[in-house]
């Protein structure tokens, strides 16, 4: 079953401070704090198969996990929403394209983006990322307010560390490059970026961490990327 992050702890807390009324109060657990505010929140999800979650169900992925992880840390009557556009296979290009056929509104308070596997997968042009990547970025931040600061980039996982890459050095190093151009152009530009693509080199010593396609993440290395995800998230959306 999956990890409900911080659930018990959280819920002991409450009920100890069950008896105060204090509508700016945050609660601290583990570092983790629990926002005491009422509102609707919209997350937007933009990627390929590792957002979607290909071979997982649809509450197993990534994002689904972060909206349950967020719903759980925010007072009860605080809502979260979700929009995920992503498919597997998709490349930068698949994901423009997709994006201007949808119309997505500018009034999301969190987006997260996570793209460039394909790009590597499919041997294209290296040049393509170097282009559409920012891209990306820009449409992100539009979609999330137009503030920078709403935008979490995740990090390309390592296939290799799959039955399918079976080690594979250069699969290795072709993510490395796209991961490092992303790193660095999210430093450049004061966008978040959240690496978990260690996380997915353990894939190989812990057969866990890896679906039953043998190639993409599990619900397991999907709970792993929200507890990194997740304080990011809190803190942005509580400012």
């Amino acid at each position: 079953m999956r990890k409900i992050i911080y659930f018990f702890s959280i819920f002991v807390l409450l009920m100890s401070f069950g008896c105060e009324n204090n509508d700016d109060q945050i609660l601290i657990v583990d570092d983790i704090p629990i926002v005491d505010q009422k509102k609707e929140y919209k997350i937007l999800s933009l990627g390929d198969s590792y957002t979607i979650g290909e071979s997982v169900c649809e509450t197993c992925r990534f994002p689904e996990q972060l909206k349950d992880s967020l719903s759980i840390t925010f007072k009860k009557d605080t809502t979260f929403s979700l929009q995920v556009i992503a498919k597997t296979g998709w490349t930068t290009t698949n994901l423009i394209n997709t994006i201007e056929q949808k119309n997505i509104t500018d009034d999301f308070d969190l987006v997260t983006l996570l793209i460039g596997v394909n790009n590597q997968f499919q041997n294209k042009n290296f040049s393509i990322y170097e282009q559409e990547f920012p891209e990306l970025i820009a449409t992100s931040i539009r979609a999330a307010n137009n503030t920078k600061a709403n935008v979490i980039v995740v990090s390309i996982p390592d296939y290799a560390f799959t039955p399918f890459g079976r080690g594979s050095a250069s699969i290795s190093t072709g993510i490395d490059k796209y991961n490092e151009f992303a790193k660095s152009y999210c430093d450049q530009n004061g966008i978040t970026f959240v690496n978990i693509t260690d996380i997915t080199r353990q894939g190989l010593t812990n057969p866990n961490l890896v679906a039953s396609d043998g190639l993409h993440p599990s619900e397991l290395a999907y709970t792993k990327f929200v507890e990194r995800i997740l304080p990011l998230a809190i803190e942005k959306l509580k400012d």
